[in-house]
């Protein structure tokens, strides 16, 4: 039943990632996920294999073997739990499936478990996880755009992803990161991205870590009038991200997208009109520079002028 679960899910979302799924990365990872199963089942091969069955027949799995793939099936369920996308339950799927080949393989024959051990190595040397290359109104930054960006008009907000290519986490939220740009994406609020992994010293300004020890990838933070005004995941006082899933109804529930898309969108309707100032904000209000003071200034200015 726990395989079940997972198995479902991939058939429910089938037609919508044939695409993706029919590619290079996931056909070698299914065959590699499978190859102890197809080594011991293939008549002509599995007649040569050690077994602990009682009966002598190598041709099928022994208890211990099915000790370790019943494991294997309940980690695979907990993980799967929090699994945002169908590409996160497909690689669950196919490391945990990897694993226990490799415990599999070794417990059979040494040499085939170095052998296996050697492939996993080079397919994750050589081969990377197709990326998202769907449909998105995001704007990519590099570190000689993101602050001119961000800080080019104060009526506009933008809701920026920090990421990293090679981070399994942030090749899965791509895809709902795109959606909600293709949701919310108005004149007054914009999405961009930018690769910390590429451009380190934008990971040192904006206060983001690409240790994978601190699990602060992806990390999306929100930005009125060129200030960030939150972020999620938050971080603690030890530089580790609180714990936090990135699916899009939380997102949109932290964000407040729906209400902040109804504000922003007004830039839009009227173009020569005055868009609301980042201190109307949803969220906490940003304060207003100096403009009180310098009214106050003007009118004592006056009075004084009257009674001279």
């Amino acid at each position: 039943m726990a395989l079940l679960t997972p198995l479902f899910a991939f058939l429910y979302h089938l037609p919508q990632v044939y695409k993706w799924l029919l590619k290079p990365y996931y056909i070698s990872s299914l065959f590699m996920s499978v190859a102890f199963l197809l080594v011991r089942k293939t008549p002509g091969i599995c007649e040569h294999l050690s077994t602990q069955r009682e009966d002598g027949n190598s041709c099928d799995f022994d208890w211990r073997e099915v000790e370790i793939l019943m494991f294997l099936s309940a980690i695979v369920m907990m993980k799967n739990r929090r699994a945002i996308t169908i590409e996160q339950h497909v690689g669950n799927i196919i490391l945990f499936s990897k694993v226990a080949n490799v415990i599999l393989f070794f417990r059979l024959d040494i040499r085939l478990g170095l052998l296996y051990l050697t492939l996993c190595i080079v397919f994750l040397m050589i081969c990377k996880p197709p990326i998202y290359m769907g449909p998105e109104y995001i704007k990519y930054f590099s570190d000689k755009t993101i602050d001119d960006e961000l800080e080019k008009d104060n009526r506009v907000t933008w809701i920026v992803e920090f990421f990293a290519n090679w981070a399994p986490e942030c090749q899965s939220f791509a895809s709902v990161y795109a959606d909600l740009s293709l949701k919310y994406n108005c004149a007054g609020l914009k999405f961009g991205k930018v690769d910390i992994g590429r451009y380190s010293e934008v990971a040192k300004k904006y206060r983001v870590s690409t240790s994978p020890l601190s699990k602060q990838l992806p990390s999306l933070v929100l930005f009125q009038g060129g200030k960030e005004i939150m972020r999620r995941p938050q971080v603690d006082k030890k530089g580790r991200a609180v714990s936090w899933t990135f699916t899009e109804e939380n997102i949109i529930r932290e964000f407040n997208l729906n209400e902040l898309y109804q504000k922003s969108k007004k830039l839009g309707k009227a173009k020569g009109e005055k868009f609301e100032r980042p201190s109307e904000s949803v969220f906490a209000p940003v304060p207003e520079e100096e403009e009180p003071e310098a009214e106050t200034i003007t009118a004592m200015d006056t009075e004084s002028k009257k009674d001279k």
